[in-house]
This record gives C-alpha cells, sequence and structure tokens, in this order.
C-alpha cells in the first residue's frame, strides 16, 4: 500500500497547495473592501462592526470550533488510544443548547454597553477591575498554545508535502499577519468559507472512497481493533467500564469551557443581532455530523496500514497514500487553510483583550479609537509570531500540554461569565478568589499528572475516580465564590457597581 514519494509526486501536490493558499491569501487582502467599515475602530477591525448574518457567522463560529487541528488531532486520538477519542462528538452535542441559552443574551448584552471581550463584559457586571484583569489573563494564557496548535497542524500537513526546512511554515504565517492586519476579523470570515466548502468535500471523498479500497467498513472497524489490541498499553475501539468518568468529565468539561474561549466570544460578538445566534445554534450541528466522519479518519488510518510514531501525522499521511497526487494536494490545503482561520480569530481575540483589559486597565489609559485599533493590529501581529516562535525553538509536545492546562484554566471563567449573564448574586471580590482557588487546583492537578494528560485520578474513600482536572477545579471555584459571597453579606459588604441593567437580559421577540 505503501507508495514512492518521488520529488515529481510532491510537485504536484504542492502546487495545488500553494494555488489554494495564493486564492485565500488575495481573499484575505480583499476583505478588507468586503462589508466596508472603518478599520481604525476596534469595533471594526476586531469585530467586523457587529454585522454578520446568520450564513457568515455560521462559517465563522464553525471555523473557531473545527479547526487544523481538530481534524489532525480527533481523528490522531482515535489512531493512538481508541474509543476514548470520541469524546469530542458529544461534547460538540453539549454546546448548541448550551449556545442557545448563554449566547444570545452574552451578545445582547455587549451589543448595548459596547463590551468587545467578555472582560468587558465582567468589568462592567462587578464594576471590578482586578477580576476584569483576571478574566483578560486566562484568556490570553489559555489562547496562545491553541494558536500555537494551528501552526503544528501546518507543519504537519507541509511534513507530509515533503517540503523540507520551516520557510513554508514561516512564509505562511507571515502572509496571515499581513492580511490579518489590514482586513482584521473579516479576512477570517471570508477564508472560514472557502475553507468549509474544501473540508466538507474532502472529508465525504475520504469516508466514502477510503474505506471503499480498503474493503469496507466492517473490514476498517475489524483491522482498527486488531491493530489497537497491539499497541502498549492495548486500546479498543469500545469504550471501556473504566473510562466511562473520564469520558463523560472530559465532554462536559470541554463543553463548558468552549464558549468561554475569547475567539469564540469573538465569533459571537460579530453577529449583527442575538437571533443570528439563536439560529447558528440550531444550525451548527451539522459541523458535528462533519466531525464525527472526520473522527473515523483515525480508524481509516490503522485499517489503511499507516505506521507512525507520531499520531498527529497519520491524516496527511492516509491522504497521501491513498489518493491521486493533485486530490492529496487538495485534501492537504483544506486541512493547512483550516489552521489560517483559528488562528487569525484567536490573535485577534487575545488583542483585544490586551489592548481592553490590559493595557487600558493597568496603566489607566483612556485611548482614542484609532489607537486602539493601531495597538490591537501590532499586538495580534506579535501575538503570531510569538506562536511561531514558540513552534520552531520548542518541541510540538510542550504546545499540547498547555493547551490541556489552557483548557482546564479557560474553564474558570464560568462563575463571573456565565453564571453572571443570569445573576448577580455573587461579589465580584468573591468571584476572584474562587477564580484562584480553581486555577490553583486545575493547575495542580495538571502538573501531578506531568501535564502529559488532563483526566486526574481523584481519590476519594477506597474509590479511586478518574475526573477531568477541569470539573474539581470549578467546583473548587464555585464553592469558595459562594462562601466568600456569603461571609462579604454577613459583614454587610456592598457589592460593587453593576453598569448593566436587568433589561438588558430581556430576551429580544421573536
Amino acid at each position: 500500500m505503501a507508495r514512492d514519494m518521488t520529488s515529481s509526486l510532491h510537485a504536484v501536490a504542492t502546487g495545488i497547495f500553494c494555488a489554494c493558499f495564493l486564492l485565500v491569501t488575495l481573499a484575505g487582502f480583499w476583505a478588507a473592501r468586503w462589508k466596508r467599515g472603518d478599520l481604525n475602530s476596534l469595533e471594526e477591525w476586531g469585530l467586523a462592526g457587529r454585522r454578520f448574518g446568520t450564513l457568515v457567522t455560521w462559517f465563522l463560529i464553525g471555523g473557531d470550533f473545527y479547526t487544523a487541528y481538530t481534524v489532525i488531532a480527533v481523528p490522531a486520538a482515535l489512531y493512538g488510544t481508541g474509543a476514548p477519542g470520541f469524546f469530542a462528538i458529544p461534547y460538540c452535542i453539549f454546546i448548541y443548547p448550551y449556545m442557545m441559552l448563554v449566547l444570545p443574551r452574552l451578545w445582547q448584552v455587549c451589543h448595548r454597553h459596547g463590551y468587545v471581550t467578555l472582560a468587558d463584559f465582567v468589568r462592567g457586571r462587578y464594576g471590578s477591575r482586578s477580576l476584569s484583569i483576571a478574566v483578560a489573563l486566562t484568556g490570553i494564557l489559555a489562547t496562545m498554545p491553541y494558536i500555537a496548535l494551528q501552526l503544528v497542524g501546518m507543519r504537519e500537513v507541509i511534513a507530509a508535502l515533503g517540503l523540507h526546512g520551516e520557510w513554508p511554515l514561516i512564509a505562511a504565517f507571515l502572509v496571515l499577519a499581513a492580511y490579518t492586519y489590514s482586513s482584521g476579523l473579516r479576512a477570517p470570515a471570508v477564508i472560514a468559507i472557502v475553507k468549509d466548502f474544501m473540508l466538507y468535500i474532502v472529508v465525504l471523498a475520504a469516508i466514502i472512497m477510503i474505506p471503499a479500497k480498503l474493503g469496507g467498513y466492517a473490514h476498517v472497524f475489524s483491522a482498527a481493533g486488531a491493530a489497537l489490541a497491539q499497541k502498549k498499553p492495548a486500546a479498543s475501539i469500545i469504550l471501556q467500564p473504566s473510562q466511562y468518568l473520564s469520558y463523560v468529565t472530559l465532554a462536559f468539561g470541554s463543553a463548558i469551557a468552549i464558549i468561554l474561549y475569547p475567539h469564540t466570544a469573538t465569533g459571537v460578538l460579530s453577529s449583527s443581532s442575538g437571533r443570528v445566534i439563536k439560529r447558528n445554534a440550531a444550525l451548527l450541528p451539522a459541523y458535528n455530523l462533519l466531525l464525527a466522519l472526520i473522527a473515523l479518519l483515525g480508524f481509516v488510518a490503522l485499517a489503511a496500514g499507516i505506521h507512525t510514531t507520531d499520531s498527529s501525522s497519520a491524516v496527511p499521511l492516509l491522504f497521501v497514500q491513498m489518493f491521486p497526487e493533485w486530490f492529496s494536494g487538495f485534501c492537504l490545503a483544506a486541512i493547512g487553510i483550516g489552521a489560517l482561520v483559528p488562528a487569525a480569530i484567536m490573535s485577534i481575540a487575545s488583542a483585544n483583550l490586551f489592548t481592553r483589559n490590559l493595557y487600558g486597565e493597568l496603566l489607566h489609559r483612556s485611548m482614542t479609537p484609532k489607537q486602539e485599533a493601531t495597538q490591537a493590529k501590532l499586538v495580534s501581529f506579535f501575538i503570531k509570531i510569538g506562536a511561531l516562535v514558540f513552534v520552531l525553538f520548542v518541541r510540538a509536545q510542550y504546545a499540547i500540554e498547555l493547551q490541556l492546562l489552557g483548557g482546564i484554566w479557560i474553564g474558570q471563567l464560568f462563575p463571573s461569565v456565565v453564571c453572571g449573564l443570569f445573576t448577580r448574586w455573587f461579589h465580584g471580590r468573591a468571584l476572584l478568589w474562587g477564580w484562584f482557588a480553581g486555577m490553583v487546583t486545575g493547575t495542580g492537578m495538571a502538573l501531578a499528572r506531568d501535564l502529559k494528560s488532563s483526566v486526574y485520578p481523584l481519590h476519594i474513600g477506597s474509590h479511586v475516580w478518574m475526573i477531568y482536572a477541569a470539573i474539581p477545579a470549578l467546583l473548587a471555584n464555585l464553592l469558595v465564590s459562594v462562601a466568600v459571597t456569603l461571609l462579604l453579606n454577613a459583614l454587610g459588604h456592598e457589592p460593587g457597581r453593576d453598569a448593566t441593567l436587568e433589561t438588558d437580559y430581556v430576551a429580544e421577540p421573536a
């Protein structure tokens, strides 16, 4: 089944890959003219003027959730560990009712008060500068390794093409930095549309054509099961009873965290109305079907006899081995372009947080809209460069480990953001102490596992429960937040000033 990877074979795939990349690069620069606005304003550069309708928002939020690393990492998890890798499917199912309940309300409050980030909302809701800074820091720290992972995904694609050296990766992300600087959020929004059409073609072709070549899905599952049984430790295509709790808590905890990431908030706040968010919550399950099909590619790679010590390279190698040269180039381009959309949105979201909630808060400086936009553009550029340097000079495994830690950290924003959308009972200072307790608890659990896994063995009596570390960390967070709020109430302390109004939380008429 192996192919002779000659230079001419790679030339065709590389040519297709470069042509697709050129297309999206032109689209990225053209995006500055699309839905034209004053890009010297943070509202326009960082949120595209909050004017995206249902279709564009669907592609943009989908681009947030389903990244290049998702296309590589989810099947890689099945390739390496079997059934536990499927946790991404129920986790995404949990997201949509959660989105329907939380995000329209968030959009409405932020739209009425001109909030650009979650930290803006927290500052207005609780009148707490310290809590706002904590939320901003958490968002940036959790997002940085996520950006680096997009680069890791891009590097896997470039390696599958047979290109040597780091120059293709450097060139791709310098181009990304350039059109993000010039076009802001409009660039990833345009490219997300192109990326998604390409990705659907790739996945549908892969899940139909490759299993047919291998003898059908019965053979795929049989061969994958046999290959997983030979691994050390042995794995299976069926979830084992000892894995149930870790599987459920990982899915549930990941769902809690995903809408708290800055890039998700940026995609949501760029929408034109709360009704657009509701429609997207109803339409986004189509992406979950795509993700389930993508996940199966891990088993298909096992059945196809793909042998690699780096499971992240399984899908790119599968495409190169099983498809005609021209189409494998198209497939790898779809994955590579899938790195551009989330990396751009993540860098924009982090730049918004830094500009609005760190620089302004810490230095007590108010800026004009043009100054805000200029600083955000520069910060976005340097964030991407920082992620690139990290990937070039640090082992990719560190980025993966830090991203696991970031998932635990970002979940600690749940009480201040999600609970804050439904109640003003908590004190801002109490939430800050709760945040600190959750961060320390979650980080301690992850470090106890040497950052190799986010699943922690929790000892309760004579039982050991394997549980996603973000869940006990969040429970510690909530307990401290409740206890300190009760204490402050008993001592007669007034909560901070709430800049929002009760009417801000009343649902829009249908």
